[in-house]
This record gives C-alpha cells, structure tokens and sequence, in this order.
C-alpha cells in the first residue's frame, strides 16, 4: 500500500488506475471518467467491447481485506434472493484484487435517478426492500464488519477531534460540554429503547445510494455496511418537520413490514442516531483533511463559523432527543 504521501490516493494516476484493472484479464479501451466519491476512489472505465464498469478503489488502511470480503458476501447473498443491489462482479472466483498497490473491486454500471422521497408509494416501494434486506440481515451476524455504538460513533470521534486540535481555542469550552451532554441523551435513548436487536445493515441508506429506474429501486455502496438496529436504515429517509417524517415514516414502515417486523421501541433511536452520525461526520472530515479532494470539496471545513453552527446543532439534537419520539 502507498505510505510515503500524506494522502494515500496520490499514487493513482490514470496509467495505475488502468493498468491495475488490466491485471484481472479485462481490456479497458482507455476511457475513464471520475465518479463522485470521497472515501474511494470510483471510476466508471469501459472494456475494449464498450461494455462499461465501475472500479472502485479502496482507501488504503480503512477496512481489512476481511471486512471488506464480508461486504461482497453480503451483497453476494442479497442478490441470491433477488434484492435489488449492485454486487461486485467475481472475476475467476475472486471480488477483490489488488494491483500497482491498491485494493479494488469492479461492478456492472447501473443507471438511474435519485428517488422521489416525497411520494408515498416510492417510500413504501423502498421500504419493501429493505425490510428484504433486513430480513436477511438477521440470518447470521458480521464478523469482521464494525457496529454502530455510542461509543464507535460518538465517543471515540470526539476524543479524536479534541486529541488533533480541531475546536478552535475560544471554541472548545462549548464544543466540549455540548457534545457531552448530547452523548449523555443518546445514552439515555439506547437505554429507553431497551434491548433492540443488531443486524446486518446498508449502514449508509441516504437517498445517494438509492438509484430509480422504471422497475424500482435498487441499493448501491455498501461499503459502510455494518450491525446495527433496523431503524438506523430507515431514518435518513425521513426529513423536513416533524409532521412530515411522521408520514415519510408510516409510508416506510408500511412496505418494511410486508417481509419483517418492526420494533416500535427503536424509534427512540432515530434523534440519538441523527446526533451519533453528526459527531462522527465532523471528525470523518478531520480524518480526511490530508487528501486533496477534501478542502476542495468541502471549503466550509473547519472554519470558525462551521464549528459555531456544530455547537448551535448539537443544541438542537439535545432538545429533539427529548421530545416524544415518532409512532407508528
């Protein structure tokens, strides 16, 4: 894996890029087109044939060969039920390869839109499968794949941003305590919401890695897939006021149970979790700081007035976890 440069993808010009995917018996007719992805590196390149396809290039150090081998096998797995997602492909038995290196896994290209999450039927439609998903989430746990904690998202995040000396000085103070107290209310969600059950997840369900086609939905990027509690696949697909996720939410859940059940206890969790993905965006950035593509695409990273709107944030997520939660 490439060490010597501060940013790890510095290595991947468009000569490596090719010739790596070259490597697995492919041709490529040399043309490429950089795809939106920040963690990775995507590309959409095409064979010799004009077949087109998806490489994804793994951050190195990030996942171990394991995890992400537990990824393919779970997508592997949704596909053998007839679950919309985007597997990579097997290329003589093997998803992922590494090359001039890199890790990398190669995928046919799929089209379509961002889902309309306003209409009704689009949500119960998107519901369905996941609850699909979820259902065979439940089968058997990961092994190698991380679960969402208090601790894994919010607790170990804010130790990391305050051990690199992100908070501005005059911050910090408010930063800290704010942070604190909003990790004491997601303590206190996880305990009202009991003993929910963990399961294999998307992870990462936004409307971003939802494409729509005539035929319905199917789920792509599943590179943050870990265990969790059903509701954390569910949440982001809620937005606007509070009367409008309460219908976002009963039109989920009413294609979610067709094929699994609901707890209604984890609806406790849908503020906690909000408040946990924020934390630990923030130090995901920071993390992050070093590769290029970063700064010039998120410029409104670690100014004063970025760390002044975190703290008005997180003061709003301490009064949300205390208010009545969603029902259903």
């Amino acid at each position: 894996m490439p060490t010597s440069s501060p940013h790890p993808f510095a290595a991947l010009t468009p000569d490596t890029l090719l010739d790596a995917v070259e490597t697995t018996g492919l041709r490529c007719d040399g043309r490429f087109l950089a795809l939106n992805s920040y963690e990775n590196r995507v590309y959409q390149l095409w064979e010799e044939d004009g077949t087109p396809l998806v490489a994804k290039f793994y951050r190195p150090a990030r996942w171990s060969d394991a995890a992400i081998l537990e990824e393919h096998d779970f997508c592997a797995e949704l596909v053998g039920y007839e679950i919309p997602v985007v597997a990579p492909l097997a290329i003589e038995g093997r998803t992922l390869h590494e090359a001039k290196g890199f890790r990398f896994a190669l995928y046919p290209r799929r089209g379509g839109r961002s889902p309309e999450l306003d209409d009704p039927a689009t949500l119960e439609w998107i519901g369905r499968f996941l609850g699909r998903i979820h259902a065979v989430g439940r089968v058997k746990a990961f092994a190698h794949r991380p679960e969402l904690t208090l601790s894994s998202f919010g607790e170990e995040p804010r130790a990391w941003l305050l051990e690199h000396d992100f908070i501005p000085p005059d911050l910090l103070a408010p930063w800290t305590a704010i942070v604190d107290l909003a990790l004491t209310g997601v303590l206190r969600a996880f305990e009202r919401a009991g003993d929910v059950q963990i399961l294999r997840l998307h992870g990462d369900c936004h409307a971003g890695n939802i494409l729509w086609t005539p035929d319905g939905p199917h789920f792509v990027d599943f590179d943050d897939c870990r265990s969790g509690p059903a509701i954390q696949d569910l949440w982001m697909l809620l937005s606007g006021d509070r009367a409008s996720m309460q219908r976002q939410l009963l039109d989920v859940i009413a294609g979610y149970e067709d094929f699994a059940d609901f707890d209604p206890r984890e609806l406790q969790l849908i503020e906690a979790l909000r408040t946990l993905r924020l934390i630990h965006y923030s130090a995901w950035l920071a993390r992050r700081w070093r590769d290029p593509a970063f700064p010039s695409a998120f410029p409104w990273f670690n100014t004063q007035r970025y760390w002044e709107e975190r703290i008005l944030e997180m003061r709003e997520q301490v009064a949300a976890m205390d208010e009545e939660p969603l029902r259903i």
